[in-house]
């Protein structure tokens, strides 16, 4: 009788302990990082403009005093282009500047070495570019897609590896840019389009970048998502390995992923045509299955056909999106208003209660972000307003403003 009643006490114990344990699995907990947001518009459209075009992609890069002669505060430096008024037709790289971190900018101003290159009748040019800070080298890289124009603005694939990665050097002892240079991937067909591109990427502590790209053998077959080491020697960059090729043959694949480090472990976030996915690694080049976005209650996140990025910010992990379900139907796929909630990054979820809107919508669309972190309790978002002069942008009272939305750990 003894020896059957411990029995039923040892299986009640492992039921609670299951019980307990299934429990933890839908429930978050991760402490929530309080935060506070302010919103600067610090470049608009000129309200004179008559050809369709405005400011598109904005992303910054920090530049330390260290490496600024006769200065005792960080630089900002910003890049964005100029929509030119069809889709995915821009313009040359312009630069924007803040010696105050973000208290006053100066320019926008076109760079020479960053605008288009001739080939002909094709124009060659370098679009969704994202720059970041090489502490080694002491210099700043700003890593985007090259793409070939026709006349009409068409992007075109008419020579092999025509999409490519392209990067530029800047060096703030000089004040000069590099011109663009090519980053040369491995012979075979799944890198005849590999493409770092509105990315978020790393600087590993032995100085190597890893780089979110998207590959495929051709446009118009889906895209699958990879992590490239590149090696960087002040000078040039050079590929080195790449990881696991993340596949999902559905629509366009797996595209525009941007890359975060936290806590150790390296996070990934990916753009699909319908649903948002996401993926973990220990390393930064083995992730585990994709899988998509959700909120911790379960409901899908809604985040889909535009890119995301990561904030971390304390001791917690933000993510920044759009998505649909927040009265925005009338907004070109629901790429309005512009969110950032944090992550729980033992379940990969969406912490809905910490939800907030980043930038309001006015009818135009916020999908194009970028993150700049400042230091461990503060992060940038910049984002500009597009398509500005349809109806429902035009009656909110959308006027193509740039922001600059800093994002600050509660004291």
């Amino acid at each position: 009788m003894m020896l059957r009643l411990l029995a039923i006490l040892f299986l009640l114990s492992i039921s609670n302990e299951l019980f307990a344990q299934q429990v933890n699995d839908t429930q978050s907990t991760v402490a929530n990082v309080p935060f506070v947001i302010e919103r600067d518009v610090v470049l608009r459209r000129a309200p004179d403009t008559k050809d369709g075009s405005y400011w598109i992609h904005p992303r910054a890069a920090l530049i330390p005093a260290t490496a600024l002669k006769d200065q005792t505060t960080p630089a900002a430096l910003m890049v964005l282009f100029k929509f030119l008024g069809r889709s995915d037709f821009y313009s040359g790289v312009y630069t924007m500047r803040s010696d105050d971190l973000g208290q006053s900018w100066k320019g926008p101003q076109l760079e020479t070495e960053l605008d288009w290159v001739s080939d002909g009748e094709v124009n060659i040019a370098v679009a969704d570019v994202t720059p970041g800070w090489h502490g080694p080298s002491k210099k700043l890289i700003a890593i985007g897609a090259r793409i070939r124009y026709s006349p009409k603005g068409k992007q075109l694939e008419d020579q092999p590896r025509a999409h490519q990665t392209s990067y530029t050097v800047f060096d703030p002892a000089t004040g000069k840019w590099e011109k663009w240079r090519r980053l040369e991937m491995p012979k075979g067909v799944q890198f005849n389009f590999a493409r770092c591109a509105c990315a978020q990427w790393l600087v590993e502590e032995d100085g190597s970048l890893l780089l979110p790209c998207y590959i495929g053998p051709k446009v118009g077959v889906p895209f699958s998502s990879t992590m490239v080491r590149a090696s960087f020697d002040g000078d040039q960059l050079r590929y080195v390995e790449h990881g696991d090729v993340l596949a999902l043959p559905v629509k366009r694949g797996l595209y525009e992923p941007s890359l975060v480090r936290f806590e150790g472990r390296y996070f990934l976030t990916m753009r699909n045509d319908l649903q948002a996915y996401c993926s973990v690694s220990d390393d930064g080049l083995k992730f585990e299955p994709v899988r998509k976005w959700k909120f911790d209650d379960g409901e899908i996140l809604r985040s889909y056909n535009t890119q995301a990025h990561w904030v971390t910010l304390g001791d917690g992990l933000f993510l920044v999106y759009t998505r649909a379900g927040a009265d925005n139907d009338h907004v070109v796929r629901h790429r309005a208003p512009l969110f950032i909630a944090q992550v729980d990054p033992r379940r990969m979820v969406v912490i809905r209660a910490t939800e907030k809107i980043l930038v309001p919508e006015r009818g135009a669309t916020l999908g194009n972000s970028g993150v700049t972190v400042i230091n461990s309790n503060e992060s940038w978002v910049t984002v500009a307003e597009a398509n500005v002069d349809r109806p429902e942008a035009m009656q909110r009272g959308a006027d193509g403003s740039v922001y600059v939305v800093k994002v600050k750990a509660a004291k």
